[in-house]
């Protein structure tokens, strides 16, 4: 079972970029963009205290990213986050990479729960859902 949240609300997480994250060309390297997805994934999924959600981590199951413009070097950038999708194990985050008000990425990643074990994945539990389901309500109120 699966809900889709296409109309979710999103958060904006803020990035820094460094010089280093630049190729030959001048642009941001394209495996820097999925770390770039992975730093805003982790703020958003890890908990700030003992919250309960998520205690063994979570795994990318699938990753997808279409690279719509060059990114280029500057100290900031906004990765915005949406859930799309929750199912009974996996969950779907959308990725959206803006730097001066355009679109250069976007992306999304299917994450998995890990089970106590840390090596099989479990279902999303009821308190992880209810999170997932109004985590960006509460951080645009």
């Amino acid at each position: 079972m699966s809900e889709s949240h296409e109309d979710a609300q999103s958060v904006d997480i803020d990035l820094q970029l460094r010089w280093s994250d630049e190729d030959a060309l001048g642009h941001v390297n394209n495996a820097r963009v999925v770390t770039l997805m992975e730093e805003a994934r982790l703020r958003f999924t890890q908990p700030r205290s003992d919250s309960g959600r998520f205690p063994f981590g979570t795994v990318v199951a699938s990753m997808k990213v279409d690279y719509l413009r060059p990114l280029y070097y500057q100290p900031n950038m906004i990765v915005r986050l949406t859930v799309v999708r929750i199912g009974t194990k996996s969950f779907t985050l959308r990725h959206v990479g803006v730097q001066d008000g355009a679109t250069v990425f976007d992306g999304t990643s299917v994450m998995v729960p890990l089970a106590e074990d840390g090596k099989s994945s479990r279902a999303i539990n009821e308190l992880e859902r209810t999170w997932l389901e109004s985590a960006f309500v509460a951080a645009n109120s």
